[in-house]
């Protein structure tokens, strides 16, 4: 029994980090899964929100309501979808450097909300 009791205080590192929860090349990877799944959730979002101010400004304008919030709303629309392409690109380098790549997000990934 002796010597099972040494071999555990003689682990190597990759031996003690399977042993404390998992395989580290693991956890990083499903981090990068991680990551990835957010920058598309965030891309969805982006996407969408723009949309959403659009329409709310066409019904306040099919109304005949508050033709200066419309307006508004659609000036915002353009600012949020302008702005999510900046946070976004910003994203994508930032998740490839977690990545381990010194390179920003692919010109496939690039974000289009519509400019």
């Amino acid at each position: 029994m002796a010597p099972a009791l040494w071999g555990f205080f003689i682990a190597t590192p990759v031996q003690w980090a399977k042993v404390a929860g998992g395989d580290r090349e693991d956890t990083m990877e499903s981090e990068d899964n991680v990551v990835r799944e957010l920058i598309g959730e965030i891309s969805g979002l982006m996407k969408r929100f723009p949309e959403a101010l659009e329409r709310r400004a066409a019904q306040l304008q099919a109304g005949g309501k508050d033709a200066e919030l419309a307006g508004k709303l659609a000036k915002g629309a353009d600012a949020m979808r302008d702005s999510g392409n900046l946070y976004l690109s910003w994203a994508r380098h930032y998740a490839a450097l977690s990545e381990g790549s010194s390179d920003a997000a692919d010109q496939e990934d690039e974000a289009d909300f519509g400019t």
